[in-house]
């Protein structure tokens, strides 16, 4: 079952046309990313979606139906710019929110409960959000998109301001409802951690789709091209080799990009003489790699 479809969807402002005839779906289930650059049109897109604004043309379809107040009941939104009052308590703010969805005020209570203490937070129940970190203040704002326990939740950038520990357990936590059948969609610019979490992606730029589908097979389209090498030594050598399209020099190793036609092979016999090679490794462009290809040439 699709979770959500855009058919034909256009958007303008005036002379700024910030979405244009954009088509997508997403299956149930799955972790779907939404990508560009800045400006692309992503939360345009989004507020679309949850009827904050309207599109000037084409149809939104939610759970199959058409998008409607009562099948957004069933969405759960996380967006960039957080969205919670400073001035009240957590608790009573998480209740707020979960009323707004329906969810009885002791349900949404136990709910509550339950979500601070995994996310090792008991303590804030009666504080003020505005006396939280920036990062406690995030993990709020997710506890308040999913405790209505939605079909389809929309995370708008959901690792702001959180450190390793707290990302990894919003991971896990997005996985699970994955595999409950709840669909996700991701919208960030940290290309790793979509290469991690989602099934397929949609790539905007200047409002348009320039790229979407399945992600390994969007991979594959890219080809093998790409050469992880990590070494002792220079590597100025890189600059001489005209089989060498580009380099990316992350400090203890650089991902080496191959002109068509060259064997990997080629590469290796050259760095030997040049280095001391701890690890050559070819593989698939990076989906950061694919992203800025794919935008640099649009």
């Amino acid at each position: 079952m699709q979770a959500l479809l855009l058919d034909h969807v256009q958007k303008s402002f005036g002379q700024v046309q910030a979405v244009k005839d954009l088509s997508l779906s997403i299956e149930a289930g799955t972790i779907f990313g939404l990508l560009g650059p800045n400006g692309a049109g992503k939360t345009t897109t989004i507020r679309m979606i949850m009827q904050i604004i309207m599109p000037d043309a084409g149809e939104i379809r939610l759970f199959g139906q058409p998008n409607s107040p009562e099948q957004l009941e069933k969405v759960g939104y996380l967006p960039e710019e957080r969205g919670l009052y400073g001035k009240m308590k957590v608790g009573d703010q998480i209740i707020f929110f979960a009323e707004l969805k329906n969810v009885p005020a002791k349900e949404a209570e136990k709910r509550a409960r339950q979500w601070l203490q995994r996310f090792q937070m008991d303590s804030v129940w009666d504080k003020k959000l505005e006396e939280l970190s920036k990062g406690n203040q995030q993990k709020i704002q997710f506890i308040v998109s999913i405790l209505h326990e939605p079909q389809l939740v929309i995370l708008d950038e959901p690792f702001t301001g959180l450190d390793p520990v707290n990302t990894q357990l919003i991971k896990d936590i997005m996985l699970e409802m994955k595999s409950s059948g709840c669909s996700i969609i991701f919208s960030t610019h940290q290309m790793d951690q979509v290469e991690r979490l989602c099934d397929a992606i949609c790539l905007i730029n200047r409002g348009e789709a320039v790229l979407q589908g399945d992600l390994r097979e969007i991979k594959r389209r890219y080809g093998r091209d790409t050469v992880i090498l990590e070494y002792e030594g220079d590597n100025h050598f890189l600059d001489r080799l005209d089989f060498v399209k580009k380099v990316n020099d992350f400090g203890n190793y650089v991902e080496v990009h191959l002109t068509d036609g060259t064997h990997a092979q080629d590469l290796l016999k050259a760095a030997v003489q040049q280095v001391e090679v701890l690890k050559f490794e070819l593989v698939e462009p990076s989906l950061n790699e694919i992203f800025i290809r794919t935008v640099t040439e649009e």
